[in-house]
This record gives C-alpha cells, structure tokens and sequence, in this order.
C-alpha cells in the first residue's frame, strides 16, 4: 500500500457554467485554464495549509478515499506478487462533488482572478508558456497556434496561417552555450506538428528568431516530444522518428521485431489499421513522456519502449498495463498513466521495476498536464495536474519518507529499495542509513524464506554491512551461543490450519513472521531442529487439558499406522529442518569472513588496540559507524571494549559454524589472530578429539604451556595415543618451540629436555633451524643446557652459531676448541675409529680458520707426545708465525711431504693476499698487487727468502740427527722454482748432483723472466691508447649533444661536437637568454649549460651561471678558464675559433 499521490480539487465548474474544460497552465501559483468556448480563465491558486494523514485504509476519508486490492500481477525479486495499492475514488467529482464535500472550512483552493473571454475563436486544445519571453502559446482547433502576451494576454504577431490545422506542438527551453563566444544563453524552441510538416521557431535571449524550419516526414505527426535540446520524437501512425532540428536528419526509432511489422526488426509502432469491434479503423494515439536522465519512454496501445535521447532502445522489458493508456507521463520519480475517461483511474509505476504502487479513481480525467520543462532539478516540478471537463486536480506528492515507510510497513522492500536509489540525498533525512535498513530488513525475510545465499550476500554489501549481532540473532544457539533464539515453547501456538499453503508467506510479506514475534525452540540437529518452524514462525498445537476427558483414545490397527506416518513425517521434517540449517551455516560462514575483514579495518587482531579513526578516504570512520548496534558517541576505550566483544561474538561463531559445517576449516582460523573464546573452543575440540587444531589454537591465543603440556602428554610415550596418533613423538613439539620467540627461553629450554633426550637429532633443530627465533637465541644459556645434557650436542651448537651465524665471540671459540680436544682425548671404543678420525679434521680446520682462539691456550691443551695430534700442534704454531718448526713436524715428525707442500702454498698465498682480519692487511684497506710486481724481486727474495726456501734447506739441510732428503727437495724444485731464487737455492744444492736434475728449475725460473718482460710491453701498449682517447675526448668532446638552437631565438641548428671544437653560432636574430633582447655585435658570454646558453656579457650575473663561461665580442673572446668554444657575431656570419685560455 502506497499513497505517492493525493488528488486535491482546486478548480470546478460550476453547474449552470456550460463550459468545458479543454486544458490547463500552470506556473507559478497561476493556473489558465482554456475553455471549449476559446475563453481564458486566469486562477490564483492559494495556500493551503497541511492535510492531517489518511485514516486507515479499511475506512473512507473525507474526501472520497478508499483502499482497493489492485487487480494486477506484478513481480519482485522476494516477493511472489505485490500487495493491495491505495484508491482514491472521487466518486462524487463532477457536477455534485461539492454534496459529497463537507462544507469548506478556510481559505478556497483557488480564486478565479479574470477571464479573457475572446482569446481564440475556437476551443483552445493546449497552452504552453516561454516564460523567459514572457509569452503564452495556444493552439485552437483549425486556428492553429498563436502567441499572447503573458501579462495583458494580448496577441503577439506570428504567422499563424502557417500553423492552420496542426494538431499538437511541444516547447523546451535549455541553457546552451554560445559556440562563438562560449557565453552561455537560454534558448527556447517551438516545434509545431501540421499534418507531415514540423515547423521550427526558436527564441534566442527573449526574442523570437524570424527564421523557421520546416521539416517534412513521411506521415502525419500525432505526438511531440523534445528528447534533448536539439531532438524532438515524433510520433506517427506508422511508428516513431527522432528528428535532429540543427541538422534536419530524421531517424526511426527501431524497437523489438515482435512489436510492429512481422519478422525482423521494424519502426517502434509501425502498425496496419486496428479493427476494433465497433470502431471501424481505429488506430490509437501514440505516446511519448520525457522520463529522467535521458530516457523517454514510448506508448501505443499496450506496448512500450524505453529509449535514450538519442533514440536507441533500451534493454528494459515492457510495462505491463491491462488496458491502453489515454496519457502517459513522469513525475519524479514515477511512472504516471491516465486511462480513458470512462475509467477514470490514475496508475503510479515505479519506472525501476515497472510495478503498480498506486492507482488513484478520478472519475471523468481525461489528460495530464506537467509543469514547463526547466533547467532545475527533476524533482523541483513533482506536483502535476489532473483535468477533466468539469474539474482540475492537483496531485500533491506525498512526502518521500513516509512512502517508504509505507513500503516497509507492507515488506515491500524491493520497491522501498528501488526508489531510495533515484531519489537524491537532499529528498530524504537520511538516505544512507534508510537505504541501508531497508536492505537489511529484506535480506531477514529473504532469510526466512530460506533464500540463505541472497540473504548473507545481501548484508555483506558495502552499503549494508549489517553488525553481525544482527545477523546472529537469525540462528540458533546452537550455532551462535548466547544470541541465539530463545528454546522456549511459544505460549501462543498457532493453528496448523494457520500455515497451511502459505510457506513463503504472501509475496508482499503480509503473512511473513514479524519482528516482534516470539522465536521458537530450535534443538540440536542431532536430536531434531525446530528450525523451519523458527524460519516460517510456525509453533506446535498444544493438547487442550479442558477437553482431554471427552477425547477417545485411538487405538487399533488404523491408529497404528497413523502413528508411523506421523513418525514419518517428523524424521522428514528433521532431516530437512537439518539440511536447510547445514546451508543457513554454511552461507553464514562468508558473511562472518566479510564481517571479519571490517572489523580488521578498525582494531588490530594482534594487539586489540583501535586503528587510527580518519583515513585518506574516509573509510576507517565509516567502518566504525557501521559494526556496532548502537550509534551513540562513545569514548575510545569503552569503543574498544566494544569492538573486542563484537570481534569476540564474530570469531567465536565463525569456530562453532566451522565445526558445525566444515570442520576442517576450524585450524585456518587459529593460524591467524583471533578473538576466539578459549572455553568454547576448549570445550567443542576436546569433545571431538581434535587436538591439532586445540594446539594451534594455543599458539594463536600465547597459551604456550597449555599447548606444550598437550603435546608432551601425547609424544612422549613409546606408543601413540589413539585420540591423537599424529602428536605422538617429537617431532610436533620441535615445530611449536622453533615458532616461539627468544623472549621465551625459559619454556623453550623446559619443554625441548625431553625432545633431545628422546630424538637428539630432531631436537637439535630448535636451535640450529635457519630462523630468525633459533639466530637469536642467548646463546650462553643454549651453551649451559646443551653442556648438561650431552658434550655432543654443545659442540654441534658451537659449530653452528661459529661457521654458519659467524660468531667471532672468543669464549665461544676457547670453548670448542676445548671441547674438541677432551672429546679426542678420550679412549676409542672399538667400531669408533671414523668418527675420531672425523672429530680431529674438524678439530684441524677450526684451527686452521679461526683467529679468534687463544693460541697459547691451545698450545697447551694440545698434548706434545701424541702422535695423533702432531697437525694440530703444527696449525696452532703455523697461527702463531713458527712455520719452521711447523714444518718440521711434517717434514721429520709426520714424514707427510704432500701436506708439507700444500702448507707452504697456504702460506704463499696468505702471504701475497693477506687475509682481513690479519695484521698485515686492517679491516676497511684494499690491496691491489700490479702484475709487474706479482713476482717476487732477486733483491726482496735474498733478504726474505720465501717459505719454499725453508721447506728446501729443511730437505737438503735438516738439524741433527735427521739426513738430508734430495727426492722431495727436488720435486719441490721442479714445482716452485720460480718462487725459491737462485743465489740461495743452488747454495744449498749438494755439489755433486747432476746439472741435468735442475732441468725443470733453470726452465721455470727463464720462464718467469720472460713473462715480465712481456707484461711490461702489454702494460705499455694499453697506455699509449688510454692517451690517445683522452687526446681524443679533450679535442672532440663525448660526442653527446650540447642542446638545440633556435630555442631562444633565431638561430642555426644544433651541433654535437664538444671539447675544444665546440661552437655557438650567433646569428641575426638571437636573443640574450636572460633580457630577451638581440645580441648583435654586443659582448656576449656562453655559458656551459647548452648551445642556446648565450646571453649579454651584462646580463651574466642575472644569469647566476658564470662559472666556466667564454666571454667574446667582434670575434674576440675571452675564455674563463678550462672552457672551450667559439663564437659566429654579427651579420658577416664569420666564426671565430677560440681556444682555451690560460692553457698555453
């Protein structure tokens, strides 16, 4: 039920004035009303103060109101079919409205104010106004049209002759901006239909323009509408033509191929002659109303089409009227249509869902008549007129809240939703937040009507974000906890015979379950939901105790079987009660995920803490408004507190829907942050043994020992407990203790015992796992806990925080290298000889590669008469600089020649690239070795012989009581002859060995002479060309351009020479880049900045760029210094080189 429209009387006929009414103008609080008898009346229409609202539809208003039951089915997107639509009947309007009227109390409607009684000849059939002209357009049966004064309604020169027998013309003024000028003027047009021509006048600042257009069309024109500024519809017998009055181009509106001509696609209400019983050839009048935002709407008989002002068709499906329109229009925001007289009857349509909100009896109306098309808004000419030969109405607009209150009231909540969006903000209190009630109202009884998807998706739109206590009261506690309907029985059960056919309710919602409504019981499904009987408001027949004395039992066969249907009955019923709850949860799910996301937008699920409220887009405010059930103000904290809960409320459901629906979706819950309440969840996993998902959950909440206490009850027995056989064993506990942080050494020290003393190997990764948690471990405190348990495990952590985390602490190094020695120090057992073997090459490459430990420690923990150890004595005394007697311990010691050999190497290389931390080369120095110099000199090898020498004179002159050893010296000969010099070398040569034996040495050492000589002439050579390039550059410049002339003036073109070839060409018309004025023959002054960088040698310090600039005048200059160019002055156009001065 809707009342958009209430009809008022304000002009009447009286019953001795024979006139008739042919039509009306209205503007302003003036209405003209043209007589058949071609007078004119000129009313006041007065203020009338405010009508009290309508009583209820049951009963008759004062005026002749009534409530009908509107015969037409129309459609909506929740409802089957639309509800009753308000009547207003004047059964009495005519000549005896005034006896069905109570005597007036107040000022009349309107005053009659004079009468123009020979203002046409003819009855006049339409009035139109150009009020910025002040002129009134009339046209007259066979008269044509003519124009009157507004004022004294006195004639206008027009050549009416032209407009003899036209049938209809149509006005519009638009504001158009001049195409000369770009001032923008108002301009009104006239176009006037005269059989198949369409004259044309036009109104240019208040004057009528003396030119006319005249258009010819293929039929007589029966309708005009103006579609835009410059195109008018014209509407024809034979269909609809849009015509562009600028250009003169006609087009045929094309609409559906099913309307019009069979097959294919034809004009718009291109029809053959209509034979109606009794009317002979009969063709009815087609229709055309301007709608809002460029759309008009054609009408012929019962067919429509929605088209842009360009007259293209619109997807949009036909309205559906039952009977042929007599007049169509459009009144922001709705659809009007006026049948024929004989009806009487006014319909208002949503143009949206073309549906019939209202249809209003006025008996006798016979056409519409709409305030003058201006350039306001569209709803500033909301109010219209209803005419009828005896009397006018005007059709006041209700105001817009209370129709959609209306539409609420009813449930009719697509139409409420549809005209909130075409009606603007400033029509309505608050258009957001009724927009945004309206949607959640529809989407609850799209809930009840178990369309769960439409419903979720609905309050999960951006414009609706329903909070989510909202939506939760929907469900049972089951599901939602506390907010869940109440499990009581309903005092009032209703009848069966109340509910039957009518599952959905009408389609109005007239029979849908209120809001007041009690909620039923609604049992777990497991035992049978009471959950459609929630959804559809249903309630059990109670058993009445007054009459259970009178009731005969029933027993027997037949009774038997009654009682297995009814068992029947009720299984069916729970499993679809348990079905439509699965999908009612399982849609549940995605509006929790939406509501969820919000509420991250304002409070950080980490910390619990409110986000900062403004934001670049205003978003973060909004959101605040939009999760809470109430609005009010409140202060940060207590809105905090507020937000948790309901962040609370969401997580915590979301865990019940996940266990109810999926529950193997409740873990990806507890892997992020959460509000989830710790009890529930405790209570629901324990009772299904799901206690992987109860230890993630731990984790998310920081209830570590809780979590740590589960998994060592479940891993740390030999055999795996049947309620969780995944938990059985270390590995589960390992992962948990490397997520935690450092700050919880103590807990990850206390649960990781029992993990090492049980898998070692796997325990081990708490602390050597590549993560920032086991990297930033105390590592002293790992170092004491490992030591108590196993000496094996402190060594494996200190060679991990050393080699891999790069640890240079020196206690950590002392203590590993202790640890190594005390582990090898230890007896073998039998089967362990590898791993000693291996602990000692681990042992001699630590000390190889550390400088961190204390050698003298080292020394002395390494023992002197174990063979065994004899490398690493010689490591630890290579660190300490002793490499002779390092040396000897392979050489006399170890009698190991190969390693003797690779440590001499080792140390060359040091030697020649001293490593960072060395003493010889500081942190933060490069060296850079020239290959002329990476051989060593005669002189610098005589006075420092190398390490080979040593290793040599220790072969061919070791100490007593060792023999000299000529095998190995002279492969070491062979080998690094270059490297040992020749002086001191064949010193040590015994003198009868064989010249031939030294082949290899002499050969290696010419060698190497030879490749400095060679290096030396490669190095040459690459510096002669380095000096030619630098030639090259200063005399030639890079090759990248200096800029483009002619930028600042006259000019040549650009050149991309630079160096000291560089030029500045100065012709006749170059200006100064400063002063803008000629150059000429003045001094000038070009600076580094570009070819166009040339200005007065005046203007050079405006230009705040005189360093490195070159100065000339007459083709003289002078140069600063380092620049280089020259200068073409004056018109003989000659050049002058300059070169650089001061350069020599």
């Amino acid at each position: 039920m809707l009342s958009a429209f209430t009809a008022r009387p304000i002009i009447e006929l009286k019953q001795r004035d024979k006139s008739k009414i042919e039509s009306i103008l209205a503007y302003g609080d003036r209405v003209l009303v043209g007589l058949n008898t071609g007078s004119l009346r000129i009313y006041r229409v007065n203020e009338i103060p405010p009508v009290p609202p309508p009583p209820p539809p049951s009963s008759q208003s004062a005026n002749g109101t009534s409530s009908q039951q509107s015969s037409e089915a129309t459609e909506s997107t929740t409802q089957d079919q639309n509800g009753s639509s308000t009547t207003q009947d004047y059964q009495n309007a005519g000549p005896g409205f005034q006896n069905a009227q109570a005597a007036p109390k107040g000022p009349k409607p309107t005053d009659l104010l004079r009468e123009v009684e020979k203002f046409s000849t003819r009855a006049i059939e339409q009035l139109a106004i150009i009020k910025e002209a002040n002129t009134i357009i009339s046209l007259s049966n066979y008269n044509g049209v003519a124009l009157h004064d507004l004022q004294t309604f006195e004639p206008i020169e027009f050549p009416t002759a032209r407009t003899k027998s036209a049938s209809t013309f149509a006005v519009t003024s638009n504001i158009v901006k001049d195409p000369d000028t770009g001032i923008p003027e108002i301009i009104s047009r006239l176009a006037v239909a005269v059989k198949r021509r369409l004259l044309l006048w036009s109104w240019h600042e208040s004057e009528l323009s003396p030119d006319v257009t005249e258009i010819v069309l293929s039929e007589a024109i029966r309708s005009l509408t103006w579609a835009n500024a410059n195109k008018v519809v014209c509407g024809m017998n034979g269909g609809y033509q849009i015509v562009d009055v600028k250009t003169g181009q006609m087009e045929d509106i094309v609409g559906p191929g099913a309307i019009g001509a069979a097959g294919g696609q034809s004009r718009f209400g291109a029809t053959a002659s209509m034979g109606y019983m009794g009317l002979g050839n009969f063709t009815p009048k087609p229709l055309s109303a301007k709608l809002a935002e460029g759309q008009l709407l054609l009408a012929k008989d019962i067919n429509t089409l929605f088209i842009n002002d360009a007259g293209k068709a619109l997807e949009k499906r036909q309205i559906p009227w039952q009977a042929a329109p007599e007049s169509i229009g459009y009144s922001y925001p709705y659809i009007l249509a006026l049948q024929s007289p004989t009806k009487g009857s006014l319909e208002v349509r949503n143009p949206d869902t073309l549906n019939l909100l209202q249809t209003i009896s006025l008996p006798g109306a016979a056409s519409l008549h709409f305030p003058p098309p201006t350039v306001s808004l569209a709803h500033a000419g909301k109010g219209f007129h209803v005419l009828s030969e005896r009397v006018v109405w005007k059709m006041d607009a209700t105001d817009y809240d209370s129709q959609i209150d209306e539409l609420v009231k009813t449930q009719r909540y697509d139409e409420a939703i549809s005209i909130l969006a075409m009606l603007e903000d400033a029509l309505l209190k608050n258009k957001t937040e009724t927009m945004r009630e309206v949607k959640m109202l529809k989407a609850e009884l799209l809930f009840r009507h178990r369309k769960f998807r439409e419903s979720m998706d609905l309050f999960n739109e951006d414009e609706v974000h329903a909070p989510p206590e909202r939506v939760l009261r929907l469900f049972p506690k089951i599901i939602v906890g506390e907010l869940g309907v109440d499990e009581k029985k309903p005092e009032e059960p209703q009848e069966d015979s109340d509910h039957e056919g009518a599952p959905n309710g009408k389609a109005n919602g007239d029979d849908a379950p209120k809001e007041d409504e009690p909620h039923f019981e609604v049992s777990s499904p497991q035992k049978g939901s009471g959950f459609a009987k929630y959804l559809m408001g249903h309630g059990r027949k109670k058993f009445d105790p007054e009459t259970s004395s009178i009731v005969s039992p029933r027993r027997g066969p037949i009774d038997d079987d009654a009682a297995s249907i009814r068992s029947k009955a009720a299984e069916d019923q729970r499993a679809q009660d348990e079905k439509d709850l699965m999908t009612a949860v399982s849609e549940l799910n995605s509006y929790l995920a939406g509501a969820r996301a919000r509420l991250q937008r304002v409070i950080d699920p980490a910390t619990g803490k409110l986000k900062p409220r403004k934001s670049s887009n205003g978003a973060t405010e909004e959101a605040f408004k939009t999760l809470l059930m109430s609005q009010k103000d409140e202060d940060d904290e207590q809105l905090e507190k507020d937000l948790q809960e309901t962040f609370r409320v969401v997580d915590t459901t979301l865990f019940r829907a996940f266990m109810y629906s999926r529950p193997t979706l409740a873990s990806s819950l507890f892997r992020i942050p959460n509000f989830c309440d710790p009890q529930v969840v405790n209570e629901r996993l324990v009772e299904h043994n799901r206690f992987n998902e109860l230890v993630d959950f731990f984790y998310g909440k920081k209830l570590h020992r809780q979590a740590l206490d589960l998994l060592r009850k479940f891993g740390s027995p030999d055999e795996p407990d049947e309620a969780a056989p995944t938990l059985h064993g270390p590995q589960r506990t390992v992962l948990y203790l490397q997520g935690l942080p450092p700050e919880l050494i103590d807990i990850i020290l206390e649960y990781s015992e029992w993990t090492l003393r049980k898998d070692p190997k796997l325990g081990m990764e708490v602390f050597l796992a590549d993560s920032e948690n086991a990297e930033t471990l105390p590592r002293a405190r790992v170092l004491h806990f490992l030591g108590g348990i196993d000496t094996a495990l402190e060594i494996q952590y200190l060679e991990h925080i050393i080699s891999e985390l790069n640890d240079m602490t020196p206690e950590f190094h002392n203590r590993l290298v202790e640890l190594f020695i005390r582990q090898l120090r230890e007896e073998k057992k039998p089967g362990e000889e590898k791993e000693w073997d291996s602990l000692m090459e681990r042992l001699v490459q630590f000390l190889k590669d550390s400088r961190q430990y204390s050698l003298g420690r080292a020394f002395s923990l390494i023992p002197r008469d174990d063979s065994r150890f004899y490398e690493a004595r010689a490591v630890v005394l290579s660190n300490m600089g002793q490499h002779k007697q390092a040396l000897e311990i392979y050489v006399f010691q170890m009698r190991d020649y190969k390693k003797a050999e690779e440590y001499c190497n080792r140390i060359h290389k040091s030697s020649e690239h001293p490593l960072p931390n060395s003493p010889s080369h500081p942190p933060g120095t490069t060296t850079i070795t020239s290959p002329s110099t990476s051989t060593e000199d005669p002189s610098q090898d005589e006075a420092h012989p190398s390490i080979y020498h040593t290793l040599l004179s220790l072969y061919l002159t070791p100490p007593s009581p060792h023999k000299p050893n000529l095998p190995p010296a002279l492969d070491l000969l062979s080998k690094h002859g270059s490297r040992l010099p020749a002086t001191s070398t064949l010193s040590l040569i015994p003198d009868d060995l064989p010249v031939s034996e030294l082949e290899s040495y002499f050969r290696g050492r010419m060698r190497n002479a030879n490749s400095i000589v060679n290096e030396t002439l490669v190095v040459a050579g690459l510096r002669k060309t380095g000096l030619v390039t630098s030639q090259a550059l200063l005399l030639l410049g890079d090759g990248l351009p200096r800029g483009a002339a002619g930028l600042s003036g006259g000019g040549s073109g650009s050149t991309r020479v630079g160096g000291r070839n560089r030029r500045v060409v100065i012709g006749e018309e170059r200006v100064c880049g400063v002063c803008h004025k000629r150059l000429g023959g003045s001094v000038v002054a070009v600076l580094p900045g570009g070819e166009d960088a040339v200005v007065h040698y005046g203007c050079l310090a405006r230009s705040q760029q005189g360093k490195g600039m070159a100065v000339g005048v007459g083709g003289e200059v002078v140069m600063s210094p380092g620049t280089t160019g020259s200068v073409k002055s004056g018109v003989s156009g000659t050049t002058t080189q300059y070169g650089a001065w001061g350069r020599g």
